[in-house]
C-alpha cells in the first residue's frame, strides 16, 4: 500500500472517529474521558511496544510529528501548569493539532512530551504569510554538465540522488488563493520537514499564554520561565541506520553516512541535502565554509613552496654562517639586554634561531605576501559568485527585504505597544515606543561596555609584556652558562629569548580564553538591551560586538611582537622603559635575526592552540554530555527510547550556534592573511584543521545535537563585510611585517648599495648591521652585576661591545646618533611599503572588476523565472475569470434553487502576523 492509499483511510478513520466522540462514543465504544484514560493508563506500555522507535508520527500513524515541547510538572508549578493550559489552548485555536505523552510513558517517569503537528490549512496560511516559495513548472533551461577531465573528479563525488534529493523547478512566492497554480502532487510532501519547523516556531514565537497580559507570548519565553523544558523538531531516524518506516525519508541516516564520517573528509558535501533537512541558514554556512577550504588548499600549496625554497637554499644563508662562524659570531661580544642580571653575550649564541628565522624570511616571504593580497581578492570574488548561484537554486533570490519585513524577532514584538505604516509595504507595522534620550543612553551603556573590556584586553597584555620583561632577566641569569645545552636535541634551541616567548605566549593564551568566556556573556546581555527589530539585525549587532572584542583579544599580542618589540629600545647609555626608568623593566629588544621568529612563535602557539582547544569543545564536550544523559536510557529496549527521548537527550544548538561557528572560521582567517608573511605554513595548517572541522561540524550537527529549527539566509551576513575589511587590512599589515619585522629590506639596501664588490653576496652583513658601543661609558644603572658575567668575560679584553642598531661608533663627532645607513634603510622600507600596497591593491580591484559577482547563466535564470512568473500568472487569471464568468452564468439561471450556508458555519482561522492587518 502506497502513502497515498493509507493516508485516505486513515483519514477516513479519523474523521469516524471524531463524529463517533462528538455524538458520546469514540471508535473504542467508550463513552467517558475516565473510561477512556483508563484504558489508554492500562495499554499504554503496548501501545509503546507496538510503535517503532524511529516513529516520527503521531500514534494513529499518519499525522507528522513537526514540533516537540517537554514539560516536567513540578509540585508547585500551579502558575507553570495554568500557562501551559492557555498556551495550549491557544495552539489548537490557531489551528495545530497536538498529542501528549505522558511521563508514564517516559524513559524517566517524570517527562511530558507535547507533540505538535501542523495540518495543511495552517501549512498553506503561514506559507503564504511567510512568502515561501514553492515550484510552478519544471525548469526547461538545459544546463551544460560537462566538464573537461570530468572523470579526474569522481572519486570525490556523491551519488545523484543524494547531491540532487529533489528536482529542478522554476519557483514562486506561495498563494493559497491560487493553489492550483502550483505543481502540487501531494500535500503532505509538498513543504520538506524543515519549511514545516519553521512555520511551527514562527508560531510557538508568537502565540500568547496569558488571558490577562497578552504580550506574555511565546516559547522563548516560556523555555526561560521553565513552563517548558525544552523546544525541538525531531530528526527523522537514528543516524546510523535507516528508519523502519518507508514512508519516512531517512535524510538523516544519508547525510551521516555519505557526509559526517571522517573516511568522507575528500568528498564533497551533499549541499542541497543539507539545505533540505537543515535549513538555508546551516546549509549557507557549510556551503561556505567547504568553498573556504578549497581556496586554502592553494595558498597552503604555495605557502608549503616557499616553505621548501627556504629549505632548499638553506646553504646560502651567508648571515647565518657568519653567525654561527667562531672567528666572526664567536668573537663579537653583544651589549647585555637587560640591566644588572643580564650579562655580555656573543653573538654565536643566537645561531640555531638565525636558521630558524631563515626558513620563514626569505626572497619567498614577499612573494608570499603579495601573492596573498590577491587570494583573499579572488576568495571572496568568487566566493560572491558562488552565493549567487545558492541564491538562485534555493530561491533566496531578493530574501532580504522580506526577511526584514516579516521576521521580527519576538522580544521586539512583545516590548512594542504601537503601530506605524511603514512606507515601503504600505502596512501597518510595530514599533518600539522610545525617545531620543533612551536610544542615545542604551547605545552609550552598550559601547562603554565593549571599550571596557577592550581596555581589559590591553591591560593584560601589559601585564604579559611586564612579565616577558620581568623573566627574561631570570632566564637570562639562570642560563647564563647555557646549562640547556646538556638536553638532548632541543637543548641547542632553548635561549632565554625562546624560554620568555614560549611561557609568555602560553599564558597570553590561557588568558584569552578566560576572557573570551567571559565577554560572551557581556556580549549576549548588552544586545538584549539594544533589543533589535530583528534576528538579522541581531546577529549584525552582537557580530560586531564579539568581533570586535576577539580581533583585539586574539591578534594584540601578535600585533604586539609585529610592530612594537624592538623599536623603541633606545641604545646603550640611554635605553627607554616600559614605565619609566624606575621601573627597572627595559623593553625588549630583538634578536640579531630579528623578531619574525618569534612572531611565528607566537601565531603558531595561538592559532594552533585555538583550533586544538575548539575541536576538544566542538567535538567530545557534547559527545561526553550525550554520553552521560542517555547513559540509562542505553539499558531499555528500543521500543521503549521513542524517537522524541532520543532527541531531548541530544544538545541544544541554541539561537548562536552558528554564530560561533562563523566566529571562529573568521579568526583563522585572521591568521592566515593578517600574519602570514611571517609563517607561510600558517595556511597549510588552517587547511588541516579545515578538513576535521568540515566533519566535525557535520557530525556534531547530525549525531550530537537535537535537529535545529530552520531558518533562512541569503548569505553569510555580516561575516561578508568582515571578511572584506580583513582582505585590506591584510595587505598593510604584511607589508609592514615585511618592512619592518622582516629583516628582509635590510639585507637587500647591504646587498644592493653596500657591497659593490660582489652584489650577489652577504659577506659582511652582519658586522655591518651591529653598531658598537664603549664598554666604558656604561652607566651604573645599566651595567651588569660581576657575577652575572659568564666566565669566557674578561673586562680587560673587551672594551667594546655590540648593538642592533645603526649608529654612528663612539668617537664620532655625532658618536651613537643614527647613520646615513638608518635612513636609507627606513626609506628603502617606506617605498617598499607603498610599491607593494599599490601593486597589490591595483591587482585587487582589477580582479574584483573583472569577475562580475553573479553568473551570466544565472542571471539569464532569474529572468527567465521571473518571465515565467508573470506570463503563467497572467494566463491563469484569465482562465480563472473566464470560469468564473461561466459559473456566474450557470448560477444565475439556477440561483432560486440555491441554498448557502451561513458565514458562521465556515472556521475562521486566526492569523499570526505582523504585515496582515
Amino acid at each position: 500500500m502506497n502513502r497515498g492509499s493509507q493516508k485516505s483511510s486513515d483519514e477516513t478513520l479519523i474523521e469516524m472517529s471524531r463524529t463517533a466522540w462528538s455524538s458520546g462514543e469514540d471508535n473504542n465504544g467508550f463513552h467517558s474521558n475516565s473510561d477512556k484514560e483508563t484504558f489508554q493508563l492500562e495499554n499504554a506500555e503496548v501501545d509503546k511496544q507496538q510503535q517503532s522507535k524511529d516513529s516520527v508520527y503521531f500514534r494513529d500513524g499518519v499525522r507528522r510529528i513537526d514540533f516537540v515541547l517537554s514539560y516536567i510538572d513540578d509540585k508547585d508549578g500551579e502558575k507553570k501548569q495554568d500557562r501551559r493550559k492557555v498556551f495550549e489552548a491557544n495552539l489548537q485555536k490557531a489551528g495545530l493539532e497536538v498529542e501528549t505523552e505522558d511521563k508514564s510513558e517516559s524513559e524517566d517517569g517524570k517527562t511530558y512530551f507535547l507533540k505538535i503537528h501542523v495540518p495543511w490549512e495552517v501549512l498553506a496560511t503561514y506559507a503564504d504569510v511567510l512568502k515561501i516559495k514553492v515550484p510552478f513548472k519544471a525548469n526547461d533551461i538545459p544546463e551544460n554538465k560537462e566538464i573537461p577531465m570530468g572523470w579526474l573528479f569522481t572519486p570525490f563525488r556523491l551519488p545523484d540522488h543524494v547531491m540532487n534529493p529533489e528536482p529542478d523547478f522554476f519557483t514562486s512566492t506561495f498563494d493559497k488563493s491560487k493553489i492550483d497554480f502550483f505543481l502540487i502532487e501531494d500535500k503532505e510532501t509538498l513543504f520538506p520537514a524543515s519549511t514545516r519547523n519553521r512555520i511551527v516556531y514562527y508560531l510557538l514565537s508568537r502565540i500568547p499564554y496569558s488571558t490577562e497580559d497578552k504580550d506574555k507570548k511565546g516559547i522563548k519565553r516560556l523555555l526561560n520561565n521553565g513552563t517548558y523544558t525544552s523546544a525541538f523538531p525531531l530528526h527523522d531516524c537514528r543516524y546510523w541506520t535507516r528508519s523502519r518506516d518507508d514512508n519516512c525519508e531517512s535524510e538523516r541516516y544519508s547525510l551521516y553516512k555519505n557526509w559526517a564520517r571522517f573516511s568522507s573528509f575528500y568528498k564533497e558535501q551533499p549541499l542541497n541535502l543539507i539545505r533540505k533537512y537543515y535549513g538555508e541558514k546551516i546549509g549557507i554556512y557549510f556551503a561556505w565554509l567547504g568553498f573556504y577550504t578549497e581556496m586554502l588548499s592553494y595558498a597552503a600549496v604555495v605557502g608549503l613552496l616557499c616553505f621548501i625554497y627556504g629549505v632548499a637554499t638553506f646553504d646560502e644563508n651567508i648571515w647565518s654562517r657568519e653567525i654561527c662562524n667562531e672567528t666572526i659570531g664567536g668573537q663579537i661580544v653583544m651589549c647585555p639586554l637587560c640591566d644588572k642580571k643580564c650579562g655580555y653575550w656573543k653573538l654565536s649564541t643566537t645561531c640555531s634561531s638565525s636558521w630558524q628565522s631563515y626558513l620563514f624570511d626569505n626572497a619567498a616571504t614577499v612573494f608570499f605576501a603579495i601573492f596573498m593580497g590577491i587570494w583573499v581578492t579572488l576568495f571572496l570574488e568568487f566566493w560572491k559568485r558562488r552565493q549567487a548561484r545558492l541564491e538562485y537554486e534555493w530561491d533566496l533570490v531578493d530574501f532580504e527585504e522580506e526577511q526584514q519585513q516579516l521576521q521580527l524577532r519576538p522580544e521586539y514584538e512583545s516590548k512594542c505597544t504601537n503601530r506605524r505604516l511603514n512606507r515601503v509595504t504600505q502596512e501597518q507595522e510595530w514599533v518600539l515606543d522610545q525617545t531620543p534620550a533612551d536610544k542615545a543612553g542604551r547605545f552609550v551603556l552598550c559601547w562603554t561596555t565593549v571599550l571596557l573590556w577592550i581596555s581589559l584586553i590591553i591591560a593584560s597584555i601589559i601585564g604579559v609584556i611586564a612579565y616577558r620583561l620581568a623573566v627574561f632577566a631570570a632566564f637570562a641569569s639562570i642560563m647564563k652558562d647555557s646549562p640547556t645545552n646538556k638536553l638532548e636535541i632541543v637543548g641547542n634551541l632553548i635561549t632565554p629569548q625562546f624560554a620568555t616567548s614560549v611561557t609568555a605566549s602560553c599564558i597570553n593564551f590561557v588568558i584569552i580564553m578566560v576572557l573570551n568566556f567571559l565577554y560572551e556573556r557581556v556580549a549576549i546581555k548588552i544586545t538584549d538591551m539594544e533589543v533589535p527589530k530583528t534576528h538579522v539585525e541581531y546577529e549584525n549587532k552582537l557580530t560586531i560586538k564579539m568581533f570586535l572584542f576577539q580581533f583585539v583579544n586574539y591578534y594584540s599580542s601578535c600585533f604586539y611582537v609585529a610592530f612594537f618589540k624592538g623599536k623603541f629600545v633606545g641604545y646603550p647609555g640611554n635605553y627607554a622603559y616600559m614605565f619609566g626608568p624606575w621601573s627597572g623593566l627595559r623593553n625588549e629588544e630583538c634578536e640579531p635575526g630579528g623578531c619574525l621568529i618569534e612572531l611565528t612563535t607566537q601565531l603558531v602557539i595561538v592559532m594552533v592552540g585555538k583550533q586544538v582547544w575548539g575541536n576538544i569543545q566542538e567535538a567530545l564536550v557534547p559527545w561526553l554530555r550525550n554520553w552521560w544523559v542517555s547513559r540509562s536510557a542505553r539499558n531499555h529496549p528500543e521500543s521503549l527510547y521513542s524517537r522524541w527521548e532520543q532527541d531531548h537527550d541530544l544538545q541544544n544548538l541554541g539561537q548562536l550556534g552558528l554564530f560561533y561557528e562563523y566566529l571562529e572560521m573568521v579568526i583563522q582567517f585572521g591568521f592566515i592573511t593578517l600574519f602570514v608573511a611571517s609563517f607561510p605554513l600558517a595556511p597549510l595548517l588552517a587547511l588541516m584543521n579545515n578538513i576535521l572541522e568540515v566533519r566535525v561540524d557535520a557530525w556534531k550537527f547530525t549525531t550530537q545535537f537535537r535537529r535545529p529549527v530552520a531558518a533562512k539566509a541569503h548569505s553569510i551576513g555580516a561575516w561578508e563585510e568582515i571578511l572584506n575589511m580583513i582582505a585590506v587590512f591584510s595587505v598593510v599589515t604584511n607589508a609592514f611585517i615585511v618592512s619592518f619585522t622582516s629583516d628582509m629590506i635590510p639585507r637587500l639596501v647591504y646587498q644592493y648599495v653596500h657591497n659593490t664588490g660582489n652584489a650577489a653576496s652577504m659577506s659582511g652583513y652582519i658586522t655591518h648591521s651591529l653598531s658598537i658601543y664603549n664598554i666604558s661609558e656604561f652607566p651604573p644603572e645599566n651595567r651588569p652585576d660581576d657575577d652575572e658575567n659568564p666566565d669566557w668575560f674578561n673586562a680587560g679584553n673587551y672594551t667594546t661591545c655590540r648593538y642592533r642598531d645603526y649608529r654612528y661608533p663612539p668617537g664620532h663627532e655625532k658618536q651613537y646618533t643614527h647613520n646615513m645607513d638608518f635612513w636609507h634603510i627606513l626609506a628603502a622600507k617606506l617605498a617598499f611599503i607603498i610599491i607593494m600596497e599599490h601593486v597589490v591593491f591595483v591587482v585587487k580591484f582589477f580582479v574584483a572588476w573583472l569577475i562580475p559577482d553573479v553568473p551570466s547563466d544565472v542571471k539569464a535564470r532569474v529572468k527567465r523565472e521571473r518571465y515565467l512568473i508573470q506570463e503563467y500568472l497572467h494566463d491563469y487569471e484569465v482562465e480563472k475569470l473566464k470560469n468564473q464568468l461561466s459559473l456566474n452564468t450557470d448560477v444565475h439561471n439556477d440561483i432560486t434553487a440555491c441554498t448557502c450556508p451561513t458565514t458562521d458555519a465556515i472556521p475562521k482561522l486566526e492569523v499570526l502576523s505582523d504585515c496582515l492587518t
